[in-house]
């Protein structure tokens, strides 16, 4: 069984603001909106062009930004899985109770269901899990959640921006997983509830990101748009043999300074410096490469096939 399963986290650019420690009062309307007016229907044309299914994580408040309803209702129209990103996508949400927890789920979970959606799948904001997150997750009835990332290089530079912002006295809102996330398998299990980062007996199934053998380089969409691209060819070609190539994206991935983000939030976000038309074409070329060799599914259907084995 060899399967290949796109995502996306639907990230509004408050969140990056946050991230960066920036004011939210920097987003004009426009910059609000940007999700739905630029980068959803980018996304669609991708995943048209490619014939793959794929499935958005949303987050439940952000479900009322301009354009979003009608952006989210067309998506899923088109076959893509709605999934829950948590309601107001906190990063700190792993610390919270598991009752404040579920609280925010059941709000995400409203949120899409105004959609018509009932949401099978988790992904914790910042990729940050606990005990109490997964169990909430698990207790909720979801079917598979899809945060565990346990990319050293990533783990490292967050910890060296994070440090950085601090000493700029522009504090990051995000906060920084337990070391432990670093010994988290790479490749699809049944988590340990107590233990979410170890193999255990938990009814849903831990879908991690797509992380390199040995290098643990991370493959997201951040790595694939903007580093060299013999690099990136490279990366992509030691994952061959996983049975799950699980490649998250972020919708800031299809966008660029052109598009009306403040150039304060581009300073920071080194990424957004490279075209949507070049993101775009590497995209494109990479979904193609995932599904010459791979059934292409949602993360969903790819829990379902998965469940048994794992």
């Amino acid at each position: 069984m060899r399967l290949s399963a796109l995502s996306v986290d639907l990230d509004s650019l408050t969140h990056y603001c946050r991230i960066q420690g920036l004011p939210d009062s920097l987003l004009d309307e426009r910059a609000r909106g940007l999700l739905a007016e630029k980068a959803i229907p980018r996304l669609l044309e991708l995943f048209a062009a490619a014939n793959a299914p794929a499935t958005f994580f949303v987050i439940g408040a952000d479900v009322s930004l301009p354009g979003m309803k009608r952006a989210l209702s067309g998506a899923h129209a088109a076959g893509v899985e709605l999934a829950s990103h948590s309601y107001s996508h906190d990063y700190g949400l792993s610390r919270r109770t598991q009752p404040e927890i579920e609280a925010d789920l059941a709000r995400c979970e409203e949120a899409l269901g105004e959609l018509g959606v009932k949401p099978a799948g988790f992904r914790a904001p910042g990729y940050t899990l606990s005990s109490a997150l997964l169990k909430a997750v698990a207790a909720r009835g979801y079917e598979y959640d899809s945060s565990a990332f346990p990319a050293t290089p990533y783990y490292l530079a967050k910890a060296s921006v994070m440090g950085a912002l601090e000493v700029l006295r522009r504090p990051s809102r995000a906060i920084l997983d337990s070391p432990r996330v670093l010994l988290a398998p790479r490749t699809p299990y049944r988590p340990s509830l107590e233990h979410p980062y170890r193999r255990g007996d938990a009814a849903l199934v831990e879908l991690p990101m797509a992380v390199a053998p040995f290098t643990r380089l991370p493959f997201i969409g951040t790595w694939a748009t903007s580093m060299p691209w013999p690099l990136v060819e490279a990366t992509f070609r030691s994952l061959r043999r996983d049975a799950l190539f699980n490649f998250e994206l972020h919708a800031i991935d299809v966008l660029d300074a052109t598009d009306g983000v403040p150039p304060e939030l581009v300073r920071q976000q080194r990424d957004l410096t490279v075209p949507a038309r070049v993101k775009m074409e590497r995209l494109g070329k990479l979904f193609a490469w995932l599904g010459a060799d791979r059934d292409r599914v949602s993360v969903l259907e790819a829990a379902r096939r998965l469940r048994a084995v794992v």
